[in-house]
């Protein structure tokens, strides 16, 4: 069988159209790739500023406190002085007490144990 020239056959022009269109999906998918490369470098940048602006404006915020805090106890009379530690142990023995008067009222101690305990705490 001879072969013919000029145009080709429907079986060249079936090859021809597969080879053109599988080159371009393969371009167009190559771009698209790029393209989301390009924007993910893009968006990557922008988080990248946006924390950048974020770790300044913390620090900005920090030294204007900072300075904020100096001011004050520059102009700020000195804190008034701290209670004594009798006062600070008569608390906290009231406190106790009152918890011991709950507990008996409440009948989980009884009135000996009630004693017990108050003498315990008074220190005597």
């Amino acid at each position: 069988m001879r072969r013919r020239t000029g145009r080709p056959g429907l079986l060249g022009l079936a090859a021809r159209t597969a080879v053109v269109a599988g080159t371009a999906n393969a371009v167009s998918g190559s771009m698209h790739a790029r393209q989301a490369d390009s924007a993910k470098q893009a968006a990557d940048a922008q988080a990248f500023r946006d924390q950048q602006a974020a770790v300044e404006h913390q620090a900005a915020m920090q030294a204007a406190a900072a300075q904020a805090v100096a001011q004050h106890q520059a102009a700020a009379p000195p804190p008034p002085p701290q209670p004594t530690v009798a006062a600070v142990a008569g608390d906290e023995m009231i406190a106790q007490l009152e918890r011991l008067g709950a507990l008996r009222q409440s009948g989980i101690l009884t009135d000996e144990e009630f004693a017990a305990q108050k003498a315990r705490i008074l220190g005597g």
